[in-house]
């Protein structure tokens, strides 16, 4: 059985430049095996890839890109994320994952809050620290998912598999 797919969001540059950093300066350095990301599905089925690839390449196609609104700290108990209010993002995320319904595991049918993981599997105390600190200095930002990046699961770091750019 083929290593699990994960999907997520092709940020602009500029916002994947500033969420990277947040997150290299923020998670544990050990534990850190892959670059800032927005995930749109944890767990596709690796087997599935030749089937899944044209369904997001069409997709891409049709999609424009999408308006990003970075408006609050999230607390995930031993980590802090970025929330991400995103209406269109959420109507492709659906979608999808209408599209993907035989395939997808219980936490992709959990529902869809999208967000970006800063810090994760440290004490509470410590994500207590930064959700405070963030929220009092990190003032609202706005960004633009520019397409789907799909990769491979490796057992902790991930391989690109293909990018999928929206239109216009």
């Amino acid at each position: 059985m083929a290593q699990p797919l994960i999907l997520t969001l092709k940020l602009d540059d500029a916002t994947f430049v500033r969420l990277d950093a947040l997150r290299r300066a923020h998670y544990p350095p050990e534990r850190n095996q892959v670059p800032a990301h927005l995930t749109l599905f944890h767990a596709l089925p690796g087997e599935r890839k030749s089937l899944l690839r044209p369904m997001l390449e069409e997709a891409a196609r049709r999609q424009r890109k999408i308006p990003l609104a970075f408006k609050g700290v999230k607390s995930l108990g031993g980590g802090v994320a970025l929330t991400v209010e995103a209406p269109a993002l959420s109507a492709l995320r659906r979608d999808l994952a209408d599209e993907f319904a035989p395939f997808l595991t219980a936490q992709d049918n959990a529902g869809f809050r999208p967000h970006v993981t800063l810090q994760n599997k440290v004490t509470t105390a410590e994500a207590e620290t930064l959700r405070r600190e963030l929220t009092t200095a990190l003032r609202p930002f706005e960004g633009r998912g520019e397409g789907l990046i799909l990769w491979r699961y490796l057992g902790g770091p991930w391989q690109r598999e293909a990018v999928f750019p929206f239109r216009g």
